[in-house]
């Protein structure tokens, strides 16, 4: 049995499917492929444990850290890779314009009437560090060849056009944007802590659309001001709303809305269609996290 959430089975264009987004409580009976509804909570991914002849779980996002920890033993599990490159390079890009050039404080002022004429940071000429040489990365990349900034790619290994993560160090004092878009995962956890920051020159813009907790949160709190971030994603997440993330100087948050823009479903369906059929045929499952 396939089991799909129904935004997604709308795309996928098979009648053969069941719709489940978690009512009732229970998941149908007999469930061999599962896609969880996009950002769902644990309820999610828990009942994986009550699926016994579960075979496939195939995740509509890029990330997979939230699912590991429920994959029952013998499950492949398959991430999206690929499908939320587009939107999330877009937004990223969106960020380091907004806070270049100060489009979020400037929209701040508009109630108050205020005319915030200045000169202000341009993209062009800078040097953007992007770490994170997978499908967001490299999607950014190519969006930023025609702002006619010079971009770094970075790696967990060195390789034709990908500088090594291990030489961070040398790297980030003279970047004047650093974006993050790697996966969480031990070696990423914590990566950009007080030590990473206060590497960056005054003034230089930190942005993340990877997770929240690749960047240490009191680490930037204590560099508000003389940095400056734009966040797609924040540790914790939701933020609550008496954090003092929120209220810091020259903070820019989006609400972990990178992947989800109308090229989501079309891109999504036609992933699960494709890796449906894989799976129907017997052929190798692509995006395989952990078989």
């Amino acid at each position: 049995m396939i089991v799909l959430p129904r935004e997604i089975a709308d795309y996928v264009g098979r009648d053969d499917v069941v719709i489940w987004d978690g009512e009732p409580a229970e998941p149908p009976a007999g469930t061999r492929f599962y896609v969880p509804s996009y950002m769902a909570g644990e309820w999610a991914f828990e009942v994986m444990g009550r699926l016994p002849e579960l075979e496939v779980c195939q995740l509509p996002t890029a990330g997979y850290e939230h699912a590991l920890a429920h994959l029952p033993a013998g499950v492949t599990l398959c991430n999206a890779s690929g499908v939320h490159d587009a939107s999330t390079a877009e937004l990223a890009v969106g960020l380091i314009l907004a806070r270049l050039r100060r489009i979020d404080d400037m929209a701040r002022a508009m109630p108050s009437g205020e005319f915030m004429h200045d000169r202000y940071d341009a993209l062009a000429d800078k040097r953007v560090l992007i770490i994170g040489a997978g499908g967001i990365g490299q999607a950014l990349a190519r969006r930023l060849e025609g702002f006619e900034c010079e971009v770094t790619l970075v790696g967990r290994t060195a390789r034709d056009g990908v500088r090594a993560r291990e030489e961070l160090a040398s790297l980030v004092p003279s970047a004047d944007v650093i974006v993050i878009a790697v996966p969480l995962d031990d070696s990423t956890r914590g990566l950009v802590d007080a030590v990473f920051l206060s590497r960056m020159h005054d003034g230089a813009l930190l942005v993340n659309v990877a997770r929240g907790p690749i960047v240490d949160t009191a680490a930037m709190l204590a560099e508000a001001g003389r940095l400056s971030f734009a966040l797609d994603v924040t540790d914790p997440e939701p933020l609550p709303a008496d954090h003092p993330l929120w209220r810091a100087p020259g903070v820019l948050i989006s609400p972990h809305v990178g992947g989800n823009t109308t090229a989501f479903l079309p891109r999504i369906g036609r992933v699960v269609r494709q890796q449906v059929e894989r799976w129907e045929s017997g052929s190798p499952l692509a995006h395989v996290i952990v078989s």
